[in-house]
């Protein structure tokens, strides 16, 4: 069964109480947490005090997806904040391994993102390190996007560097998952699926979450 994970970048950030509760009370284990700074991606989204009011709010694991340059500088605050699991871009990264390095001496899961353009094999000197990849399939920074079909060869490309080495990382595949393609998304490896609009744009959004989980 996959790991579901609604996306608050799509919930109403008017009821955001009231949007804790409702993931609270489905059967989704995480929640994730995407943050942009206007220099990465061309959007801006929210920050620090917003995870800790979250954070607050939930006893699930809150897995914080950083879309910003310079990752490390924030590292430390976001786990202060309550980050569960720290994702940073290999994009934003020049010395990547440092950056992992620093999460996991936070006592946080370290994860890696990878934008649509971005080659898994780049993966290939890091992954052993990490406990979770990202792998982008939209265009980063805005929600509502449609799923870009490609994604399913990077996620078979990966899942096999993967298994090949024996190793325990997660495959996350964070934009455009509706009910019509997580079938297709998990059985091409994906272990955890991000779902933002179609999840809170729902009429019943705890039971799409059941949905999600039966597939």
């Amino acid at each position: 069964m996959a790991i579901i994970a609604p996306s608050f970048l799509a919930s109403d950030f008017l009821r955001l109480a009231e949007e804790c509760n409702m993931v609270n009370s489905s059967g989704a284990q995480w929640l994730h947490l995407d943050i942009m700074d206007g220099h990465f991606v061309p959007n801006i989204s929210f920050g620090l005090p917003v995870v800790a009011a979250i954070r607050s709010a939930t006893s699930k694991v809150c897995d914080v997806h950083l879309m910003i340059e310079e990752p490390g500088i924030y590292a430390e605050a976001f786990r202060n904040a309550g980050a569960d699991n720290l994702c940073v871009h290999i994009e934003a990264c020049p010395h990547l391994h440092r950056n992992i390095q620093q999460i996991k001496s936070l006592g946080m899961k370290a994860g890696v993102a990878v934008n649509p353009h971005t080659p898994v094999g780049l993966l290939s000197d890091i992954l052993h390190e990490v406990d979770l990849v990202n792998l982008m399939s939209v265009n980063p920074g805005f929600g509502g996007q449609q799923f870009i079909p490609f994604t399913l060869r990077k996620i078979q490309q990966l899942r096999t560097m993967i298994d090949e080495r024996n190793l325990n990382v997660l495959i996350e595949i964070d934009g455009g998952v509706t009910l019509n393609n997580a079938a297709e998304i998990i059985a091409a490896g994906a272990d955890v699926l991000v779902v933002g609009t179609t999840v809170f744009k729902a009429k019943d959004p705890v039971d799409v979450i059941a949905q999600l989980q039966k597939l």
